[in-house]
Protein backbone atom coordinates (compact mmCIF):
# COMPACT_ATOMS: atom_id res chain seq x y z
CA UNK A 1 0.00 0.00 0.00
CA UNK A 2 1.01 3.62 -0.25
CA UNK A 3 3.64 4.32 2.37
CA UNK A 4 2.67 7.97 2.70
CA UNK A 5 -0.72 7.05 4.15
CA UNK A 6 -0.31 7.05 7.91
CA UNK A 7 -2.38 5.29 10.53
CA UNK A 8 -5.00 7.74 11.80
CA UNK A 9 -6.39 5.90 14.82
CA UNK A 10 -5.14 5.81 18.40
CA UNK A 11 -2.71 4.77 19.71
CA UNK A 12 -0.72 5.37 16.51
CA UNK A 13 -2.06 8.90 16.61
CA UNK A 14 -2.76 10.23 20.11
CA UNK A 15 -5.64 12.54 19.14
CA UNK A 16 -8.54 12.22 16.73
CA UNK A 17 -7.60 12.66 13.09
CA UNK A 18 -8.44 16.03 11.61
CA UNK A 19 -10.46 16.48 8.44
CA UNK A 20 -7.27 17.57 6.69
CA UNK A 21 -5.44 14.39 7.73
CA UNK A 22 -8.36 12.22 6.60
CA UNK A 23 -8.58 14.04 3.27
CA UNK A 24 -4.81 13.74 2.73
CA UNK A 25 -4.99 9.98 3.29
CA UNK A 26 -7.95 9.71 0.90
CA UNK A 27 -6.08 11.71 -1.73
CA UNK A 28 -3.02 9.47 -1.41
CA UNK A 29 -5.21 6.39 -1.76
CA UNK A 30 -6.91 7.70 -4.91
CA UNK A 31 -3.57 8.71 -6.38
CA UNK A 32 -2.17 5.24 -5.76
CA UNK A 33 -5.18 3.36 -7.10
CA UNK A 34 -5.65 5.59 -10.16
CA UNK A 35 -1.96 5.90 -10.97
CA UNK A 36 -2.33 9.67 -11.36
CA UNK A 37 -0.73 12.24 -9.11
CA UNK A 38 -3.04 14.84 -10.63
CA UNK A 39 -5.80 13.87 -13.04
CA UNK A 40 -6.33 15.39 -16.46
CA UNK A 41 -9.13 17.92 -16.71
CA UNK A 42 -11.53 15.34 -18.14
CA UNK A 43 -10.97 13.10 -15.09
CA UNK A 44 -10.95 15.81 -12.40
CA UNK A 45 -14.61 15.43 -11.38
CA UNK A 46 -14.48 11.66 -10.88
CA UNK A 47 -11.09 11.93 -9.13
CA UNK A 48 -12.36 14.60 -6.70
CA UNK A 49 -15.58 12.67 -6.09
CA UNK A 50 -13.58 9.56 -5.22
CA UNK A 51 -11.44 11.52 -2.75
CA UNK A 52 -14.61 12.93 -1.13
CA UNK A 53 -16.26 9.50 -0.85
CA UNK A 54 -13.16 7.84 0.56
CA UNK A 55 -12.68 10.67 3.06
CA UNK A 56 -16.30 10.21 4.24
CA UNK A 57 -15.85 6.44 4.52
CA UNK A 58 -12.58 6.92 6.41
CA UNK A 59 -14.17 9.34 8.87
CA UNK A 60 -17.04 6.89 9.45
CA UNK A 61 -14.58 4.03 9.95
CA UNK A 62 -12.50 5.97 12.46
CA UNK A 63 -15.62 7.15 14.26
CA UNK A 64 -16.93 3.59 14.57
CA UNK A 65 -13.73 1.84 15.61
CA UNK A 66 -13.45 0.62 19.17
CA UNK A 67 -9.83 0.41 20.20
CA UNK A 68 -9.48 -1.74 23.28
CA UNK A 69 -7.52 -0.20 26.10
CA UNK A 70 -7.92 3.33 24.80
CA UNK A 71 -9.62 6.13 26.61
CA UNK A 72 -13.19 6.94 25.51
CA UNK A 73 -13.60 9.90 23.19
CA UNK A 74 -15.02 13.06 24.80
CA UNK A 75 -18.42 12.52 23.14
CA UNK A 76 -18.58 8.94 24.41
CA UNK A 77 -17.58 9.99 27.93
CA UNK A 78 -20.35 12.62 27.99
CA UNK A 79 -22.95 10.07 26.87
CA UNK A 80 -21.84 7.59 29.54
CA UNK A 81 -22.41 10.07 32.37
Amino acid sequence: MCRSIKTLRPPAQPEEATEDEIRAAALQYVRKVSGFRAPAAHNREVFDRAVDEIARATAALLDGLEVRGSHPRPAEAAQAS
